[in-house]
């Protein structure tokens, strides 16, 4: 056993599960599209609690799909059927995230909970493999548990009343999360490589970015005209874009320890929350120009997605090579960035050209901190 252990080879990320993520980039779409229903100049309430619990839900869908793979995955027939089902049902839940979600709450759950089953399946028929593999066989039935009591909870939230559906929605990724951490602490099974769900996280949040350019282009008015205001906030979104992709690239490549002994459910769990907040961003950017948002939710909804954003970023510490730990100067340098950048937002509420260009500043003085910081830890180690 412990032999096999040791000789595990990196697992390499497959084509199948790029074609995987790409459904996920259509369902960002998607789920951005709720936050574009206004009410009182800004998002209808129960448009952004739908679109949180969507969100939040699709993306715990790929955190299982991902774990799955690169716990048990072998490029097998059975794993590439199971797969392409998920897929398939993608698709309903995707087309079920629209302006009229109420009329299809059903519709989505019906599918959400069928997806988690069909991952619990691949659990459950993977216990047969590992007979006399006592630990694996024993995070298969552990993860079996958070699955289909989650999957339980999403079918019984699809034909309850509203109030009370989304309660249970809310409950049910909670407990996905909670429980699905409590078994692979109890557990010594299930040995992770490490190196390809970084990898796989990396490209999930890589495709998300791919969204964020592909929203900078409801700047331009479609009829080939523009102006000089055009110009300045594209590139002002396009300079916070290639700011936030440079900070995680830069953490991913120089700080991440892609070689350490952890089980990644931390990690994996981080990442909800970063793809999150880039959706977020991915919204602000396209409130920046429209009328119908009144100024001080923009403001805010912009200094909210970037602070989330930054926390799970650097939350990400716990899983950073030894002598990249951010340090008590360095964090106490972020927070007077972030501070400084909250104050000039407030100042500047009324002025969406000042606070743009303000929220780029502040992501690129980020990105300096954390260069610097690198730089002269490496050279310190160096000598």
């Amino acid at each position: 056993m412990l032999k096999q252990l040791f000789d595990k080879k990196e697992k390499k990320v497959e084509y199948i599960e790029l074609i995987y993520d790409l459904i996920f980039v259509y369902i960002i779409g998607r789920n951005n599209s709720l936050l574009h229903i206004t009410e009182n100049g800004f998002v209808n309430g129960s448009a952004f609690l739908a679109y949180v619990l969507c969100t939040l839900a699709v993306i715990q869908i790929w955190n299982y799909t991902t774990f799955y793979i690169n716990m048990f995955g072998r490029k097998s027939v059975r794993d590439h059927i199971f797969l392409f089902v998920n897929m398939y049902l993608m698709y309903f839940i995707g087309q079920s995230v629209q302006k009229d979600f109420e009329n299809y709450v059903t519709q989505f759950h019906i599918a959400w909970g069928l997806i988690l089953v069909n991952i619990g399946l691949q659990y459950l028929l993977e216990i047969r493999n590992h007979k006399a593999d006592v630990w694996n066989k024993d995070i298969c039935k552990r993860m079996l548990i958070p699955l289909f009591f989650e999957a339980a909870l999403v079918f019984i939230s699809g034909f309850t009343e509203k109030t009370a559906g989304v309660i249970i929605s809310a409950v049910a990724i909670l407990s996905g999360i909670v429980l699905t951490m409590l078994g692979r602490r109890k557990s010594p099974g299930g040995q992770i490589d490490f190196a390809h769900l970084t990898e796989r996280a990396m490209l999930y949040v890589v495709f998300t970015f791919g969204e964020m350019i592909i929203a900078i282009a409801s700047y331009f008015s479609g009829d080939g005209s523009w102006d000089t205001s055009t110009l300045y906030f594209s590139l002002m979104a396009f300079l916070i874009v290639v700011g936030l992709f440079l900070i995680y690239g830069y953490v991913y490549d120089n700080l991440i320890d892609r070689e350490g002994s952890y089980d990644g459910m931390v990690y994996m769990m981080i990442h909800i929350f970063i793809v999150f907040a880039l959706n977020n961003i991915t919204a602000s950017l396209e409130f920046m120009r429209e009328e119908e948002i009144d100024l001080f939710p923009k403001m805010l909804f912009m200094i909210g997605s970037l602070i989330i954003y930054f926390t799970f970023v650097f939350l990400l510490k716990g899983h950073t090579k030894c002598n990249c730990k951010p340090t008590g100067k360095f964090m106490t340098t972020i927070c007077i960035s972030t501070l400084l950048f909250i104050a000039l937002m407030i100042l500047f509420r009324e002025l969406m050209a000042v606070n743009i260009l303000i929220s780029a500043i502040y992501v690129f003085s980020v990105f300096l901190v954390i260069y610097g910081f690198y730089r002269k830890t490496t050279e310190v180690n160096n000598e």
